[in-house]
């Protein structure tokens, strides 16, 4: 009997161990290694003409990424998966890099396109296959002077430090609803999601472009839930009644719950 009563113990102590190591574990993007690329600027002072943008933030200042953002080369880009990744970025090699080669950190909120007319080496900088930041001007006069036009870098992904939870800007209409996803923290990107009314399942959303993903459905007046995949750490996370059942297009909602 005592044997039976140590056996049991013991199993029901291990399921709870495994339990509390399940419930605690969540999937936590790190940073990556250092690589080589280059970056330009665009823009002013101002960073005035980095407001919209082909990931779909909007107005910058108000979307909370302010004037530290770059546009990327297509390669990094990745079809808009690459909206709202991290990145450290150092001048190196140049006699117009700052002293201490000091670094700054980027959100990613544009897209570099192609200038075929050019060639890659001499003004086609974002022309595939070539890894480029295209940086607000705020942004690269923190890691080099303006006047260099072009510099080499040291870049790598790191976590998204962000404030709050996840945001999500509707579009569309009482049929197709398009929904721009920001203030994304660890990884700092979505490779999937699904939207869920109150009176429905859970509908898978397709990728439309940049951070915006759509759903053919009819959805009004129903309280919205979120369900969210990262691209980079594949963490799953799931914003419960993040919009009210008399949500609006052209409002933003804001969830209380963000990735690792």
């Amino acid at each position: 009997m005592a044997a039976l009563y140590s056996w049991c113990f013991s199993f029901f102590l291990l399921l709870a161990v495994v339990g509390k190591a399940t419930a605690a574990y969540a999937p936590v993007f790190r940073p990556t290694a250092w690589k080589l690329a280059y970056a330009t600027f665009y823009g002013d002072e101002t960073a005035a003409g980095t407001m919209g943008g082909a990931c779909g933030y909007g107005n910058l200042f108000n979307s909370g990424y302010g004037t530290d953002t770059a546009a990327l080369s297509s390669v990094l880009f990745n079809n808009g998966y690459g909206c709202g990744q991290c990145f450290q970025i150092q001048c190196v090699k140049s006699q117009w890099c700052y002293k201490g080669s000091p670094f700054t950190t980027i959100t990613a909120t544009n897209l570099c396109p192609p200038n075929w007319a050019q060639d890659s080496n001499n003004g086609g900088w974002c022309n595939p296959p070539r890894t480029h930041f295209d940086m607000s001007k705020p942004a690269f006069m923190k890691i080099a002077q303006w006047k260099a036009g072009i510099v080499p870098v040291m870049f790598r992904r790191v976590p998204c430090v962000k404030k709050g939870g996840l945001r999500f800007a509707f579009q569309g209409n009482g049929y197709w609803l398009l929904v721009y996803v920001m203030n994304v923290a660890g990884g700092g990107d979505i490779a999937q999601m699904w939207v869920k009314g109150s009176k429905t399942g859970w509908i898978s959303m397709s990728h439309n472009w940049g951070a915006s993903y759509q759903a053919f459905a009819t959805l009004g007046g129903q309280a919205l839930s979120f369900k969210l995949t990262s691209y980079s750490s594949h963490e799953t996370i799931i914003a419960w009644n993040a919009a009210p059942s008399n949500w609006q297009v052209g409002l933003t909602y804001s969830a209380n719950v963000n990735f690792h």
